[in-house]
């Protein structure tokens, strides 16, 4: 087990300089470019998987760096460049994160690869969860997976949204419904490759922010899969519903985690380390206007009321970082969230960039406002990360019952 430690060791930092001058040199300048356009970056894709950011190994290097750091560093790295571009670069992981936490080894070497691509042919993929009547409410879940034992097919019916490169990808992680009685214990999840008949894209969302990724519904008609599409195998899923049957009867017991949960448990410390990434860049750039910018004869960061401002940001900021890292060291090291430090982590930096990209636009003031400095853009961006993933308030009901043990309402 890795100590618990704030400082990064020499090969991870000389990854978070790698990142952060790709970060600088590539997504920067494409940023506002590609907010204007609201269309995935390609060409900033294709630029991530020739250096090698956008790839398995990449992801994977990270994912087991045994300190836990080296995702929340790749993730505040490249959210401190765009916050849309980077998601259209990382919003594949969401999908292979899917996998590595319920698929089989031969699932994981066969579909992960499929979800990038390589860097003369780059893939993405979608992780579909939330619905148009059921995001942090996932027991209200109506697409449903049926099996059929004659062809060794599930078929798949509804409509998923809010979905992450949903539609344009070539690998979709689909949650579906298999025993309606079991609540949010009966889903599982389900490989659905590109192409595959009765799949097809809804309506793609014009956002506020996180322009540059691509976000749609995902129809799913009478789609059929291979047996071999179920994440995890049927002989598992069956074993996990009957215990969730026998737990059922009992009057409940034991916790059996449903496919989506595993996914966002293991997901929200690195969205955590997104909101720090944001935040960290429009602070930076309210630094140092405050420090060129004078009015009065003097810098207004003379002011006291802007000095404090800049002295809450930078502290607010730090204290989300460590949040983030605490409980990405707690995951990768097996230690449980009694006090549910992984929601903490995102809820705490979440809310950060909200205040910090707001603060920064006030004290840039009327420059704020414009999109001639990208704070305007940070701020429509960091309104995201409240919200997908589990919202603030499902955060703060997350930790609630973790403390108390109660079923909060």
């Amino acid at each position: 087990m890795a100590e618990f430690t704030m400082e990064l060791n020499d090969e991870q930092r000389e990854v978070r300089d790698w990142l952060h001058g790709f970060a600088a040199d590539v997504i920067r300048p494409a940023a506002a470019e590609w907010d204007e356009r609201e269309e995935t970056p390609w060409p900033v894709i294709q630029e991530a998987a020739k250096v090698g950011i956008y790839s398995l190994d990449f992801y994977a290097q990270q994912y087991f760096d045994p300190s836990g750091l080296g995702i929340p560093m790749a993730m505040e790295e490249l959210f401190w460049g765009d916050a849309g571009i980077a998601l259209s670069i990382v919003g594949t992981g969401l999908a292979a994160v899917g996998v590595l936490a319920n698929g089989t080894e031969e699932q994981i070497g066969t579909w992960i690869p499929q979800m990038y691509g390589d860097q003369n042919d780059v893939k993405v993929a979608a992780f579909c969860s939330s619905e148009p009547d059921a995001g942090s409410d996932v027991a209200s879940m109506r697409t449903r997976a049926v099996y059929d034992e004659a062809t060794d097919e599930w078929v798949i019916n509804g409509t998923k949204t809010w979905a992450t490169n949903g539609g344009i990808a070539n690998v979709h992680v689909v949650v579906a419904v298999v025993d309606p009685e079991l609540g949010s214990k009966g889903h599982a999840s389900f490989i659905v490759p590109a192409g595959t008949p009765g799949l097809a894209q809804g309506q793609k969302f014009k956002k506020h922010g996180i322009r540059a990724s691509h976000t749609a519904e995902v129809i799913l008609d009478n789609v059929r899969v291979p047996g071999s599409c179920l994440l995890g195998g049927k002989e598992k899923l069956d074993e996990r519903l009957a215990r969730a049957r026998e737990k059922a009867k009992a009057g409940g017991g034991e916790r059996v985690k449903n496919a989506a949960m595993a996914t966002f448990e293991a997901s929200r410390p690195a969205v955590g380390a997104m909101a720090v990434g944001t935040a960290r860049a429009a602070y930076e750039v309210a630094l140092d206007y405050a420090t060129t910018r004078e009015q009065f004869g003097r810098p207004i960061i003379d002011n006291q009321g802007v000095a404090f401002q800049l002295a809450d940001m930078r502290t607010q900021i730090d204290a989300a970082r460590l949040l983030v890292w605490r409980a990405s060291w707690m995951a990768v090291n097996g230690k449980p969230f009694t006090a549910a430090e992984g929601s903490m982590s995102k809820l705490f930096a979440s809310e950060t960039a909200k205040k910090v990209t707001a603060q920064a636009i006030q004290i840039l003031g009327g420059n704020g406002y414009t999109r001639e400095y990208p704070v305007e853009r940070m701020h429509r961006d960091s309104a995201i990360y409240t919200i997908f993933e589990g919202t603030s308030e499902i955060q703060r009901l997350v930790i609630a019952r973790t403390l108390s043990g109660a079923p909060i309402r």
